[in-house]
């Protein structure tokens, strides 16, 4: 995809700035982390994050996803996001999005709400070589899970997977209903697949790091994804974190395990084809899970410090472990991630998504001010 094809597809706010408004500013990253990837990453290195492992413990075990609910707003704040090497965000139904967190670094006692399991699942299960952590799922999906390679893999109390054993409890709580009081305790469920001679670590070769930006890039303080106008993710950079900060319908989005903002080192928008399953679904059901296509290749943004990229992303294989490949547009050159936590956001088209160079004020809505710095 060639850059004049990109532009158009994203509403890029560089122009509207009000007067005394100042553009973000790039920090250049600290040295002491390998580059690597994206197909050789040192013996001791998570393939997720472009940094070394936190203890042998992570090295070995297995990548695991948990699906968590982002919608009705009073899941929110969730638990355990922060804690996630890789998130994917994806439209679950009717512009809803769910969160798949892949851990591997930490295995966090608390995580959730719990929610279903969608088609993309069995995908990511595939580029991940991860267990799969879920609340339960339609009926063809399943069945699906059942007959693939991935049925000794996924864990569900809809399969029998308890508190005690597994680590799926309840936690009701007043006006929170049923379905959003489920959460994973992962390193009861690591204990599980351990004793059941199943929990071996797998690196998912794709992305490729380096603590030096790549040229080229242009300065961004702010991004904007909207989700057929239901859903509502807007990141800002904090030059002094070095991190993007999260924001959710207006407001700032924290984690209930750490109370700390929900946080990312590299943000990735990717353009994927979503498509119906009449073969599966009949259109219009409730249980009715999109196909989103992440196979293949299409439009990317990559975001790290303060600056974003135009590329494509690829997955050349529907293999186990080969994960995705992000490189610049019209170009076989990887984009190097800041070694770290990625957020993955997969959207139908990337004009759903705003870049500008300035941040929004939520306190005078509308308005703007300098970025942090």
């Amino acid at each position: 995809m060639r850059l004049a094809r990109l532009l158009p597809a994203v509403l890029f706010l560089m122009v509207v700035a009000p007067a005394g408004a100042e553009v973000v500013t790039q920090e250049t990253p600290g040295a002491g982390v390998e580059a690597s990837g994206p197909e050789q990453y040192p013996l001791n290195y998570n393939s997720l994050t472009g940094l070394p492992y936190p203890d042998k413990a992570a090295m070995d075990r297995r990548n695991l996803i948990v699906k968590i609910s982002n919608f009705p707003p009073i899941v929110r704040p969730q638990s355990g996001l922060n804690q996630a090497d890789l998130v994917y965000e994806v439209e679950s139904e009717s512009g809803i999005t769910r969160f798949a967190a892949i851990y591997r670094s930490q295995a966090p006692r608390h995580v959730g709400s719990v929610r279903s399991a969608r088609l993309l699942d069995l995908e990511l299960m595939t580029m991940y070589s991860a267990f799969l952590a879920y609340s339960g799922t339609s009926i063809p999906i399943q069945r699906m899970l059942w007959s693939s390679q991935h049925v000794w893999h996924a864990f569900s109390p809809l399969t029998g997977d308890n508190c005690e054993d597994a680590g799926f409890c309840r936690f009701e709580q007043f006006g929170v209903g049923y379905e959003h009081t489920l959460y994973l305790d992962a390193e009861q469920l690591y204990r599980l697949t351990t004793a059941r001679g199943i929990n071996h670590g797998y690196k998912a070769r794709g992305f490729a790091f380096d603590e030096g930006p790549d040229s080229g890039g242009q300065p961004l303080a702010e991004v904007s994804i909207n989700w057929w106008g239901e859903g509502n993710a807007l990141w800002q950079y904090d030059s002094g974190q070095g991190r993007w900060l999260r924001y959710t319908d207006g407001v700032a989005h924290y984690d209930a395990l750490d109370g700390q903002q929900l946080w990312a080192d590299n943000l990735i928008v990717l353009q994927v084809p979503h498509a119906g399953r009449p073969d599966l679904f009949v259109p219009g059901a409730d249980d009715e899970s999109l196909e989103v296509q992440l196979w293949d290749s299409g439009p990317a943004l990559v975001l790290r410090d303060g600056r974003w990229y135009s590329g494509d992303w690829l997955r050349f294989s529907r293999a186990t472990t080969v994960a995705l490949q992000l490189s610049h547009t019209g170009s076989d050159k990887p984009i190097r991630l800041k070694p770290g936590r990625s957020w993955i956001s997969i959207v139908r088209n990337l004009r759903d998504v705003t870049l500008s160079e300035y941040l929004t004020d939520f306190v005078a809505l509308g308005q703007h001010t300098p970025a942090r710095g």
